[in-house]
Order: C-alpha cells, then structure tokens, then sequence
C-alpha cells in the first residue's frame, strides 16, 4: 500500500481489554487512512541500554493512558524527530493534550496535519561506576532519582556543579529534574514549577540531614555531579523516568546536563501552560481577602480556562510522577 500513513498508539493490556475505547481509536485512525501498530505499555529497558523505536517511517505516536504511558512511548521515539501526542485516559495526565472524550477530535486533527510541535528539554545522565574507563548513559524527560539501596540507612553524597563542590549531606536522596517534571516527583518533594520554555535543571534533595539542602537550578551549559562517598551508609539506586533503573555501588559518580536531544510533543491548542497548570492542579484563583470583599460574587476556578477551551493541558506527571 504505497504513500500509507503510518501511526503507532501506545496504550496499556489492562485499557485494551476493559472497553472499546481503544479498538475505537484505533479503527479511527484506519478510516482516516492511517497504517496502525498498538503497542502496549510493557516492561522497561534496563538501565543504559537503548530501547527500541518506531520505524522510519512512523508519522505520529498517539498515546491513549495517562503520562505514565507516555514516558513510555518516549522510549520509542528517543533519538528520532516523531512526535507524541497523549489522549489522557489516566489520572492528572499533564503531558496529554486531550481528555478521552475529545478523542475523535484528536483523531481529525492529527489527519489533518492541524497540530504544531512543543520541543521538550531532555536530560543525559552519564554513570560512572568505580574503576570504569566509560560511563553508563540514559536519559530522562522527566526526572533522574538517586536513592539510598538500603531503606533503613541514609545515602551520602557530594553535590557538585561545574566541578565545583556545593554541598555534602546524608540523605534519603535527590531528584534532578527537567521543567517539564518539575510538575512531578520534583513538586511533591517541595521544588518549584518551571514553565516548559526554560533550559534549566532543578536538583531536589530529599530529606537531607544538612543545614543548607535548598533546591538548585542551573542553566542549560552546566552539569550536576553527584559523588556515593566511599564512606556512605548505604549504597544507591538510580532510576531514570520512574522505568529505567539499577542498583549503584559507593564510589559512583552521577553526571546529568542537558541532552543535545528534545521530545516533540504534538500541541492541538494556544493554551498557555499557565492554564493548564491552575486546571490540573485546580487552582483557587481567589485569595481569601477577595473573598472577604466580596462573597457575593462568582469565584473563579482553576478548572474553566477563560477562552472556554477547557480541560486541555500539558507537563508532566502520574501516580504522583
């Protein structure tokens, strides 16, 4: 079937087998003229190790899940220039741009070619075990944790930026993490939320045992060392993604800086993330002083944009990710 379009919808076994909502995208897809392979949200590669990705000739990636699958699907896409867009069918689902019930609009305007792309920061990470002359590498979109392997016991680290030490603590651990997953894990530890067009990193320290363990951010040209001391009560576990993961012995080193590579979301709507933000997190929008001045009036919540475009969104983040 020559000039075929082809698509890839990622999506969960459990979704397939509990409705039709995904056989019904799919034969959406088929009737706009689109090839389709499903793919279901499976294991994770091990840590380091390239994943597989969607042929040369793949057009779009639609995800049909929450963002859980969607980092899925950005193993299959990692290194190549095809873009995602996410139906959300899961929970917050802030890096979807549609909600299930906007699915045959998703569908016509994806045949339509009626979408613009969102490029996302990447970030590498290089692990340089003790003794190794080249380092394990992988990447995240959303965040890169490094985590005492022993519950009971705190991991030691140095924290260094630009080869400069800043800091040294026993902890529970860090987050380092993207903008775009500075809405995720990074929020619930207490860093801040970057807006998606910033090309910076956040570091995120989680339950350090230090006077002065304060979220960082560097700039896009600077790099996060993180040392295991040799002395550390535990070792660490690393885990990019919340999927890709592997124990690390004291000794190690964690190097992560931006990546050369960038996620192309596909965007089908002008709404600011500024939006999205006070409509997933359903932000009250009035203080309790206007409240006070004026209770009579309507209050404005965070779940109706002003545009009446309403429950569209973007960044990052589920099962608390």
């Amino acid at each position: 079937m020559s000039g075929a379009r082809h698509a890839v919808v990622v999506t969960h076994a459990r979704l397939r087998e509990s409705g039709t909502v995904i056989a019904e995208a799919v034969e959406q897809l088929r009737q706009s003229g689109f090839e389709v392979t499903v793919v279901d949200n499976a294991n994770a590669p091990d840590f380091g190790t390239p994943s597989p990705v969607v042929k040369d000739n793949t057009e779009i990636v639609v995800v049909l899940g929450g963002d859980g699958t969607i980092l899925r699907a950005a193993e299959l896409v990692h290194c190549t220039r095809v873009p995602i867009l996410g139906v959300n069918l899961g929970h917050v689902g802030f890096l979807a741009e549609f909600e299930s019930f906007q699915m045959s609009e998703a569908i016509r305007r994806v045949a339509d070619h009626d979408y613009s792309i969102d490029e996302r920061m990447i970030a590498h990470v290089d692990v340089w075990l003790p003794g190794a002359s080249r380092p394990l590498e992988d990447w995240a979109l959303n965040d890169i944790t490094l985590e005492r392997a022993d519950r009971g016991k705190m991991v030691e680290l140095s924290i260094r930026v630009d080869d400069v030490e800043m800091s040294s603590f026993g902890c529970d651990g860090v987050i380092v993490s993207t903008p775009t997953g500075s809405t995720a894990y990074a929020f619930s530890a207490g860093g801040p939320i970057m807006w998606p067009n910033v090309q910076a990193l956040q570091l995120i320290p989680l339950a350090a045992h230090a006077l002065f363990a304060r979220p960082l951010i560097i700039g896009a040209g600077s790099t996060f060392a993180i040392d295991i001391l040799d002395d550390s009560m535990s070792d660490g576990w690393i885990c990019c993604d919340g999927r890709r993961q592997r124990a690390l012995p004291k000794g190690t080193r964690v190097e992560v800086r931006q990546s050369k590579d960038t996620l192309r979301l596909a965007r089908l709507s002008g709404v600011p993330f500024t939006n999205r933000l006070v409509t997933k997190f359903d932000l009250p929008v009035v203080g309790w002083r206007e409240h006070a001045r004026g209770a009579d009036q309507p209050v404005r919540h965070g779940h109706v944009f002003p545009d009446g475009i309403g429950r569209l969104h973007s960044a990052h983040g589920e099962d608390g990710r």
